[in-house]
């Protein structure tokens, strides 16, 4: 699915000794497509970053606006505060797409998708950027709802944090397929093939204390929850 390391056309991420891909790389990727891709159809991420000399992993929410990356927690998150110092940060989006069951265990696997960005997070300061940055979260998770509640009040701004990371150098792995068995194994009586997963979307449930005559929104009642996801309408 690759180009190799060296063959990089103008819109692939820069291949750094951080995100040059060793194991496997016929599955890996820099092209600057397939990690949109990946980052587009996902919507919950793995924030890494040191916290006092320990790593420290923290998921959370994001939205791609162009050439950036944006995630936002509290400010008094220990994560995002040490982010915006700033600091080396990696952000990982892993989407499980299967698992892949071998005649034997050793080569049991896993099929997914997976983004790694790496970079220093720039805090958005500017308040027009951090309410477009929020809203890009908002509406990458949940189309539709940005519009119709309501919009955050300026004490709410000030206890958020929104961290911009450009996408300049990152990597894409895919994993794909049925099980690569041994030849020695393959007269084995043993089941073996792939179980395909997805994130399936449930019935909506009303809030407590919900006032009589609230309708559900209708973006919310036929619209996806977060990219990827499909209603059990569409589950046969």
């Amino acid at each position: 699915m690759t180009d190799s390391d060296g063959a990089r056309g103008s819109e692939d991420a820069a291949v750094s000794d951080r995100v040059r891909l060793r194991r496997l790389p016929d599955q890996g990727s820099h092209r600057r497509k397939d990690l949109d891709a990946v980052l587009d159809a996902g919507f919950l991420c793995h924030l890494g970053v040191d916290v006092d000399g320990w790593p420290m992993v923290v998921p959370t929410t994001y939205a791609r606006r162009g050439d950036h990356l944006y995630v936002h927690g509290s400010v008094a998150s220990r994560s995002l505060r040490t982010a915006r110092a700033p600091t080396p940060v990696c952000v990982t989006v892993t989407l499980v797409d299967g698992l892949v069951l071998a005649r034997s265990v050793f080569n049991h696997s896993v099929n997914y998708r997976c983004a790694m960005v790496y970079g220093l997070p720039e805090l958005v300061d500017d308040p027009a950027e951090k309410l477009a940055g929020l809203e890009a979260i908002s509406e990458h998770v949940v189309p539709g709802q940005w519009g119709y509640a309501r919009d955050p009040s300026e004490k709410e701004l000030q206890r958020t944090s929104v961290l911009r990371l450009a996408l300049d150098e990152a990597s894409v792995k895919v994993s794909a397929g049925p099980p690569d068995d041994e030849d020695e194994d393959l007269d084995l009586d043993v089941w073996a093939g792939e179980v395909p997963l997805r994130t399936v979307r449930l019935e909506p449930v009303p809030a407590p204390g919900l006032a009589d005559g609230i309708v559900l929104p209708e973006h919310i009642a036929t619209g996806p929850l977060g990219p990827g996801t499909v209603s059990t309408r569409d589950v046969s």
